[in-house]
């Protein structure tokens, strides 16, 4: 049988294109050492201005020479001339290259040995074009370093979240709008410390490995010292330390801490994240309070230039707080008085009857069944800035109880768009009163099979010395973050989540 003349078209894959895009790059690379121009080879380079700094600043700069670097993020030729936008730091500028200012060589190399992605350095004066764009028409163009892989096509960028998140770096080259992101973060965090430093506070830092696993609820990641065959525990919380600091007599300390819960994954939880808790002798919750709604209203300003920001299509006036205790909020939204309830009978029977479902079961006692319905009737419902106070003793084992009412302690939560981003006590320091709650908390853990949760002897050891009246505050990082940057995810607010490798 004659075969066809025509063969068929084979269709070639984006991972086919991209190794052949890489091979070339390479091929380019040893043309450029071969002819002495190894890219790598350059230590550094003096940089002077930056593009946003130029560009917001033309009146200062035009005319003047200015020596810059970043990475060529586009360019178009045009024969014995060229433009090129350059990525730096700060933003994008846009560059002139002749032929005549670098010369004929450098020109040709800059023209068929160059790609987009090659970092490189240069000096020029500042101009605008014809159409006013800021630009720098450069006479010295030298290549620093030469990418050997592409990067995603302009317009389309990098759009798969996955991917997003597995190679930041890429995603920070592309994507302006991310780095902004954590710039800031950065601000944010900045403005936290320059606060709480303003007040009087000291930063501090504690333990992250520890020799046991503390009664808590969140489960802890665990690993083991070789030198001292000891099975360790990464920290669920700076708390403990912070307040030994207190019975040390430094009155005010905070710390930014890293913490690690070996639980589960969403849109507000990643196993490693940062919080910033903070610890005040001689104040209270309510103290509390004022500080929190100072410093949010503070670094809101700072970092966004307003107190109205918009989170997800929602607008968020953070100048204006709304305290209510937990049983209020539950009166108000789910119809229900606490005070009705005389026994934990009559509470669990009111539940059954609106359908809540009791995470204790027949177990339940009214302050139980109080935060059940709390979070099935009012946290949903919390999306301008609310304080909720006063929460029952059987969830709050390091606050202290009320003096007016024990079945309630001195505790606050704080929520937005209907989630929680920080908690706050009037400090337990009753050292008697803490060791039976943390008795409580192991022996729950210990029921369900988990034989290594201990009590923190050498926490109520220190409280045994004396921990004055103390307000202590943890707030969380990211969250506030995702707040100010208007992210759905907590994921978009640092730099490397928590992510299952890929084979």
């Amino acid at each position: 049988m004659e075969q066809t003349k025509n063969k068929p078209v084979t269709e070639v894959t984006e991972e086919e294109q991209l190794i052949e895009q890489a091979r070339i790059r390479r091929e380019k690379l040893a043309k450029l050492v071969s002819e002495g121009k190894n890219p790598y080879e350059q230590v550094k380079y003096p940089v002077d201005a930056d593009s946003e700094t130029v560009k917001n600043n033309f009146e200062a700069y035009e005319g003047k020479t200015v020596t810059m670097a970043g990475r060529m993020m586009s360019r178009r030729i045009m024969g014995k001339a060229s433009f090129s936008h350059v990525s730096d730091k700060s933003g994008s500028i846009q560059i002139y290259v002749t032929r005549q200012d670098i010369g004929e060589e450098n020109y040709l190399s800059y023209k068929k040995d160059y790609d987009i992605g090659d970092i490189f350095g240069f000096k020029g004066y500042v101009f605008k074009t014809q159409t006013g764009e800021v630009s720098v028409h450069v006479t010295e163009l030298i290549l620093l370093t030469k990418s050997l892989l592409p990067l995603p096509e302009k317009y389309n960028g990098l759009q798969d979240k996955d991917m997003k998140y597995r190679l930041r770096h890429l995603d920070l080259i592309m994507n302006k709008d991310v780095r902004d992101t954590f710039r800031a973060r950065s601000l944010a965090l900045k403005e936290i410390r320059a606060y709480l430093d303003s007040k009087g506070y000291l930063e501090v830092d504690t333990p992250t490995l520890l020799p046991f696993e503390i009664g808590a609820d969140a489960r802890p990641f665990r690993t083991h010292h070789n030198a001292l065959d000891l099975d360790m525990f990464l920290r669920i919380e700076t708390e403990l330390f912070l307040k030994r600091l207190i019975v040390g007599g430094m009155d005010r300390v905070y710390e930014v801490g890293r913490i690690f819960r070996n639980e589960g994954m969403d849109s507000f939880h990643n196993p490693e994240f940062t919080t910033i808790e903070m610890y005040q002798a001689y104040s209270d919750y309510f103290d509390m309070m004022d500080l929190i709604e100072d410093l949010y209203k503070t670094v809101t300003q700072k970092v966004c230039g307003t107190l109205d920001i918009t989170y997800q299509g929602t607008v968020i006036h953070m100048g204006e707080w709304t305290r209510m205790t937990m049983a209020e909020s539950v009166k108000k939204y789910a119809g229900v008085d606490f005070n009705d309830w005389k026994t934990d009978e009559q509470a669990r029977a009111v539940a059954k009857k609106m359908g809540v479902e009791m995470e204790h079961g027949e177990e339940s006692t009214k302050g139980h069944v109080l935060i059940d319905f709390f979070e099935v009737f009012v946290e949903h419902e919390l999306i301008q800035p609310t304080i909720i106070y006063d929460y029952p003793v059987e969830n709050s084992p390091l606050a202290k109880r009320k003096p007016s009412n024990p079945a309630f302690t001195e505790r606050f939560e704080y929520f937005m768009c209907g989630h929680e981003f920080g908690n706050a006590f009037s400090e337990l320091n009753d050292p008697i009163d803490q060791k039976q709650r943390m008795l409580k908390q192991v022996e729950a853990k210990r029921a369900k099979g988990n034989n290594d949760a201990q009590i923190d002897e050498e926490f109520i050891n220190a409280l045994e010395y004396g921990l004055p009246p103390t307000g202590g505050l943890g707030m969380g990082v990211d969250r506030f973050v995702m707040l100010l940057t208007d992210s759905s995810t907590i994921r978009d607010v640092i730099l490397f989540p928590t992510m299952k490798p890929k084979k």
